[in-house]
C-alpha cells in the first residue's frame, strides 16, 4: 500500500505530521506492506537562499503580526512539537529557500535513503539550526545518511532533479493541494494537515480495508 507525503522542510507542521504518521504506522499491523514516498512542496518558492531576517521577522511581515505575536505563535508550535518528541529552536533557525533540499531528497530516494534523508533535513532545520539551503551543509547531511558526498556535490552544482521537484509540485496543484503536510494513501484517501495520530490510524485502516 502506497503512501505519498507532500511536505516542505521549512514547514513546522510537516515535521509534526510526519512524526504522527510514523506513530500511526508503528501501530499498524500491516506496516511491512506499506511504502512511503516523500513528495516536494515549497511553501515559499521565492524565498532567498540567504536571509538577514529572523523567522519571527519573516512571519510578522507575512501574516501582519507584531514581533511578539510571531514569537508567541511559534512558542505554541514548539510545544506541539515537543509533545511528539521533537525539539524546535526558532530563535536560532536559519530561514532559507528549500528547493535544493528537495532536489537532494529526490537524489536520496533514488539511492534508497529517502527515509533517512527526510528525517535528517527536518532535524537539521528545526533542531540543529543548520542552513539547509547551503550546498556544503547539504553535502554533509547527505554523507551522514550514507550517501557519497562528492556525488551529491556534483549533483547540486547542476540542475539534477529540478524537474522531479517541479513535477511533484505540479501534481500537487492538480490535486488541489494548497497547504502541507498533505498525505495521500493508496491514491484515494487524503489526510490534510498535522492531524492527530488517531486520524492517521483511521485513514490507514480504511485504505487497507478498501484494498482488501
Amino acid at each position: 500500500m502506497r503512501i505519498e507525503i507532500w511536505s516542505d522542510f521549512a514547514c513546522p507542521f510537516c515535521y509534526i505530521g510526519k512524526r504522527r504518521l510514523e506513530k500511526a504506522l508503528d501501530a499498524f499491523e500491516h506496516r511491512d506492506e506499506v511504502e512511503v514516498n516523500y513528495r516536494s512542496f515549497e511553501l515559499d518558492p521565492g524565498a532567498p537562499r540567504d536571509s538577514e531576517s529572523s523567522i519571527y521577522e519573516l512571519l510578522a511581515v507575512k501574516y501582519g503580526l507584531s514581533l511578539q505575536q510571531a514569537q508567541e505563535s511559534n512558542q505554541n508550535v514548539a510545544q506541539q512539537a515537543k509533545a511528539e518528541g521533537l525539539s524546535y529552536h526558532f530563535d536560532t533557525m536559519i530561514p532559507t529557500n528549500t528547493f535544493d533540499a528537495h532536489r537532494l531528497m529526490h537524489y536520496a530516494a533514488e539511492h534508497g535513503k529517502a527515509k533517512e534523508m527526510s528525517e535528517r533535513l527536518f532535524r537539521a532545520y528545526f533542531t540543529d539550526s543548520l542552513h539547509i539551503g547551503d550546498h556544503g551543509v547539504l553535502q554533509n547531511l547527505a554523507e551522514e545518511t550514507g550517501l557519497a558526498g562528492h556525488m551529491v556535490k556534483a549533483m547540486l552544482e547542476q540542475d539534477d532533479y529540478a524537474e522531479a521537484v517541479r513535477e511533484d509540485e505540479s501534481e500537487a496543484r492538480k490535486l488541489g493541494i494548497r497547504g502541507v503536510p498533505f498525505v495521500v494513501i493508496k491514491g484515494k484517501f487524503a489526510v490534510s494537515g498535522a492531524q492527530p495520530v488517531e486520524i492517521f490510524q483511521a485513514a490507514l485502516r480504511r485504505a487497507w480495508e478498501d484494498q482488501a
